[in-house]
């Protein structure tokens, strides 16, 4: 989008394999999602990630889009069990048994947390008053894999039912969907996201 004659846009490290993972870099990640079914897709897609890298899952994010009902987590909270067993042989989406059930048992929960709350995002953004934890970090080493936030969200996460949602992928949901601000400082969507 830059003119040959400017300098590229500095960026977050970790973005730069390839076009799809910089795009998801400069338009979604670390802005504050407030939409239930937002937020839902990406509890599947973090807990997807678990043991893997987040381009795998980037990679296959379509197919998750189509095999999960556009992550319209009611349709999901009622997937028969023929359905399931499909999904297990679904070579578009990661094949693991337990991180399918468990995406089948969070939408169940997810309900149950709008009931109780009102939506989804008005539980999680608790967690942070309501607002963007801004962090300053220079360098990727800065940047931790979970804080007491996460852990604390994990634990409370595990007690309402919620399967496969430790504190390091509650962590990454967090960065993810704007509750903090993880941006690099050199990098240009820091303050884009921090004005948001």
């Amino acid at each position: 989008m830059n003119p040959q004659n400017q300098t590229p846009l500095s960026k977050c490290p970790w973005c730069l394999g390839f076009d799809a993972y910089q795009r998801y870099h400069d338009e979604e990640w670390g802005v504050p999602v407030r939409d239930d079914r937002k937020q839902f897709e990406f509890l599947v897609l973090e807990s997807a990630q678990a043991g893997l890298s987040w381009s795998t899952i980037l990679k296959k994010r379509e197919g998750y889009r189509k095999a999960f009902a556009d992550f319209d987590y009611t349709s999901i909270a009622e997937f028969p069990e023929s359905y399931i067993k499909e999904l297990i042989n679904n070579k578009e989406i990661i094949r693991n048994e337990l991180k399918i059930r468990s995406a089948v048992n969070n939408a169940k929960r997810f309900l149950k947390v709008q009931e109780k709350f009102g939506s989804f995002s008005n539980f999680i953004w608790e967690y942070v008053g309501g607002t963007p934890i801004q962090n300053n970090f220079a360098s990727m080493k800065e940047v931790p894999p979970n804080t007491k936030i996460s852990d604390k969200l994990a634990k409370d996460m595990k007690k309402l039912g919620f399967k496969f949602l430790g504190s390091t992928i509650l962590y990454a949901h967090m960065q993810a969907t704007g509750l903090v601000n993880d941006h690099l400082i050199s990098c240009y969507r820091h303050q884009e996201v921090k004005l948001l």
